[in-house]
C-alpha cells in the first residue's frame, strides 16, 4: 500500500479532472458535444454517488463527472471515489460552494484504504491532487490514524493478541515522545482486579494487561481516554455461538478508536496532558476462566456479582475508568465495542453517545454533523439502575429485564466515574458491514473524527 502522501500529493502534472454534478444542475451546457453524448449515453444525472469517465479519443480517462446529488449536507462520500477510479492522478476542476475540501479529500484517502496485509496482490489505488482549501496536513493526519485503527481490527488476534496491542501502544508513544507502563501478573490483579478476572482465562502467552500511556505536559489540561481491548471474545464459560463469534476480532476495537484519537491528538500537538487506558484482555474459555455468580472486587472497591461472563467490556473498562477518574481528568472519553443493544437501536453505522453534561453532547452532535462522523445521544435513564441490583454484592454486571442494555451498560459504567467528571462514553460497532464511500467493509473507528473535533476547538 502506498503512502498517505503519494495518494494525496500537494500537486502534480497531467491530472484528470474531476467536475462535481448537482443533480438539479443543467451540466450539459458544459459538456462538448461529444462528452454530452457520452453522459447521455450513460444517463449520468448528477444522482448522488453517481460517476462517469468521459474518455479522450485515445481510450483514457479525459473528465470525470461525479454527482452530488441534491443534499447540502457535508458528506465525507463525495470524496469516495478512489475504489471506483482507474489507477492514475485526478484534480478537483473546481470547488462548489457546497462542498467541504477537507471532506473530499480525506473521503479519498478513506477510501484508498485495503487490508491487504494477507494477500500478494497490493493494488495502486487512484491519486488525487489536494483541492484547493483542504488542510492537507489536518487531513493526513486524520486518515493516518483511522487507516491504523482499521489495520488493527482488521488483524485476527493470532496476530494482534495483548501482548502485540500493547506492542502497538508501545510504538505509539516511542514515535511522539510519551511513555507507556504495562501492568501484569500479580500486580494487575491486585490494582486491576475486574481486568484479571477477565483475561485469567487465557494463555500465558496472552495473559491480561493494562496499557497505560501518557504523553504531554503534566501542567496542561488532563485528557483522559479509555478504550476496551477485549483481542477476542468467545464470550466466556457463557460461550457464544459461532456466528456471534466470527467477528470478535473487532472487539477491540474500542482499544483501536483511543489509540487513533491519541495519534491525532499527539500529531496536533494539541496542549494536554493525555492518557489513554486500554485494558487488553483475551476472554477465553479454560479451568482458570472467571464464571457466573463469581462476586469480584473492582478497583473502586465496588463488588460487582457476574451474571454473564460474556458482558465482559464493561468490567474491564470499569476499573479502567476507576483508575482515570482518580485523577480527576478535564475531560474522560472511553470507546467500546460494548453493547449488541446498541446495534438494535442504532444500528451498526452510528455510534451511541451516553453523557450526563447536555453541553457535552450537544458539542459532540455539531461536529459529527459537520464531519460526517455521526453519534447519537441515549438517555443515562437513572430509574434503570434499579436493574443492576444484587442481593449479594454492590452491583449486578447485567440488568435482570433484558431490556435497555446500552443504557444498562453506560450506567453500570457510570457507577465507576464520579458525578462532577466530564464524562462521555461512546458504544459503537466499529465495523462497516457493506462497502459505502469512504467506507470500506471491515474495520472502523466511528465517531474518532467526531471527537477529535471537539478536542480541537476545546484545547488548541
Amino acid at each position: 500500500m502506498p503512502t498517505l502522501s503519494r495518494i494525496l500529493p500537494a500537486g502534480g502534472r497531467s491530472a484528470v479532472p474531476i467536475r462535481m454534478i448537482r443533480e438539479d444542475e443543467d451540466f450539459a451546457a458544459r459538456l462538448d458535444a461529444r462528452q454530452k453524448t457520452w453522459a447521455e449515453a450513460n444517463g449520468f444525472s448528477g444522482k448522488a454517488g453517481g460517476i462517469l469517465v468521459i474518455p479522450s479519443e485515445d481510450g483514457k480517462p479525459r473528465l470525470v463527472l461525479a454527482g452530488m446529488g441534491r443534499d447540502d449536507a457535508p458528506s465525507l462520500a463525495h470524496g469516495g471515489l478512489a475504489r471506483k477510479l482507474p489507477k492514475g492522478l485526478y484534480a478537483l476542476e473546481d470547488n462548489p460552494g457546497n462542498l467541504d475540501a477537507d471532506l473530499f479529500a480525506l473521503g479519498w484517502l478513506l477510501s484508498a484504504y485495503d487490508f491487504a496485509r494477507y494477500r500478494e496482490e497490493k493494488p495502486e489505488p487512484a491519486r488525487l491532487v489536494c483541492p484547493k482549501g483542504a488542510r492537507r496536513d489536518d487531513v493526513l493526519n486524520q486518515a493516518g490514524a483511522i487507516w491504523m485503527a482499521r489495520d488493527l481490527i482488521n488483524t485476527p488476534v493470532e496476530d494482534l493478541g495483548p501482548a502485540e496491542l500493547a506492542g502497538q501502544a508501545a510504538e505509539l508513544a516511542k514515535a511522539f515522545g510519551g511513555h507507556v507502563n504495562i501492568v501484569m501478573g500479580g500486580e494487575l490483579a491486585r490494582q486491576y482486579p475486574l481486568v484479571h478476572a477477565v483475561g485469567r482465562g487465557a494463555s500465558d502467552a496472552r495473559q491480561p494487561r493494562m496499557i497505560d500511556l501518557t504523553w504531554g505536559d503534566e501542567d496542561k489540561p488532563k485528557l483522559t481516554l479509555v478504550g476496551k481491548g477485549v483481542c477476542f471474545d468467545t464470550g466466556g464459560l457463557d460461550l457464544k455461538p459461532a456466528s456471534g463469534m466470527i467477528l470478535m476480532k473487532k472487539d477491540m476495537g474500542g482499544a483501536a478508536a483511543v489509540l487513533a484519537l491519541a495519534r491525532m491528538v499527539m500529531t496536533a500537538a494539541l496542549p494536554v496532558r493525555l492518557r489513554v487506558l486500554v485494558p487488553a484482555v483475551e476472554n477465553s474459555v479454560s479451568g482458570r476462566s472467571y464464571r457466573p455468580s463469581d462476586i469480584i472486587r473492582s478497583r473502586k472497591g465496588l463488588s460487582v456479582e457476574v451474571g454473564n461472563t460474556d458482558a465482559e467490556g464493561r468490567l474491564v473498562l470499569a476499573d479502567a475508568l476507576a483508575a482515570a477518574d482518580e485523577e480527576a481528568p478535564d475531560l474522560l472519553i472511553d470507546m467500546a465495542t460494548l453493547t449488541g443493544a446498541a446495534r438494535v437501536a442504532l444500528g451498526a453505522e452510528i455510534a451511541a453517545l451516553f453523557t450526563r453534561h447536555d453541553d457535552l453532547a450537544a458539542a459532540l452532535a455539531r461536529h459529527a454533523a459537520k464531519s460526517d462522523d455521526p453519534l447519537w445521544r441515549l438517555p443515562l435513564w437513572e430509574p434503570y439502575m434499579a436493574e443492576l441490583d444484587s442481593p449479594v454484592a454492590d452491583t449486578g454486571n447485567i440488568g435482570n429485564s433484558g431490556f435497555g442494555g446500552a443504557i444498562i451498560a453506560a450506567l453500570f459504567l457510570s457507577r465507576f466515574v464520579n458525578p462532577g467528571t466530564r464524562w462521555a462514553h461512546a458504544d459503537q460497532s466499529g465495523w462497516n458491514f457493506r462497502d459505502r464511500p469512504g467506507r470500506p467493509k471491515g474495520g472502523e473507528a466511528l465517531a474518532v473524527r467526531a471527537i477529535f473535533a471537539h478536542l480541537k476547538e476545546t484545547f488548541a
